[in-house]
């Protein structure tokens, strides 16, 4: 970021929205933030790099977008409808279930789902998984990534050398967040099979 300036910031914040991540978007905006700031010589313009990496943000997520598509519901389904699918306890009515509650919800989750850490990449896959229109997604993506590029870029600028002393923060929110995840799985995995036994006792009754 040093030495391709814009350049860099675009082409880190799109590898971090994707498989291809090498930093995590903290250290990335942060430090981005840290090079407009005079102390640091002002390197950068603040306005111009949160523009940059929201751009970086959409492209990477874009990119993960069509990972998912490529994973569309019509192949889940007919994966569903195999061994896969008997192995897993999934149904091809299960896929259109979650499809559909997708459809309902989706634009909030990718909205709300740029601002959340580890969600930022993830979000993106079951989006292009229901084929959610491109130029929505791109458009709640370019919102949410524009809200937390610009928290943090701001930040980073703020704070200008010292901006690595607010990264633990941003560490313990992501292993927190982590820990949520993991115990949300373990919920609806549990949910999900007591679910999926209640036909079976009613069906052993008849």
């Amino acid at each position: 970021m040093n030495t391709w300036g814009y350049l860099g910031i675009f082409i880190l914040v799109a590898t971090e929205n994707n498989i291809l991540a090498i930093l995590p978007s903290e250290v990335i905006l942060l430090f981005g933030g840290a090079l407009t700031a005079s102390a640091l010589g002002g390197k950068l313009s603040l306005p111009l790099a949160i523009i940059v990496a929201t751009l970086g943000s959409v492209a990477g997520a874009t990119v993960t977008y069509y990972i998912g598509n490529i994973l569309k519901t019509e192949r889940l389904k007919k994966l569903a409808s195999g061994k896969l699918g008997k192995i897993f306890d999934i149904t091809p009515d299960d896929i259109d279930k979650a499809d559909k509650w997708f459809d309902e919800k989706g634009n909030i989750s990718v909205l709300l789902g740029r601002c959340l850490p580890i969600f930022r990449t993830l979000i993106s896959i079951p989006a292009g998984m229901s084929e959610m229109p491109l130029p929505k997604f791109i458009f709640y993506t370019g919102v949410g990534s524009l809200v937390w590029n610009t928290l943090l870029i701001t930040i980073g600028h703020h704070l200008g050398n010292n901006w690595q002393s607010i990264l633990s923060v941003f560490d313990n929110a992501q292993t927190i967040m982590a820990a949520i995840i993991a115990v949300l799985l373990v919920v609806f995995l549990v949910w999900w099979f007591k679910l999926r036994k209640k036909p079976t006792k009613k069906a052993n009754l008849s």
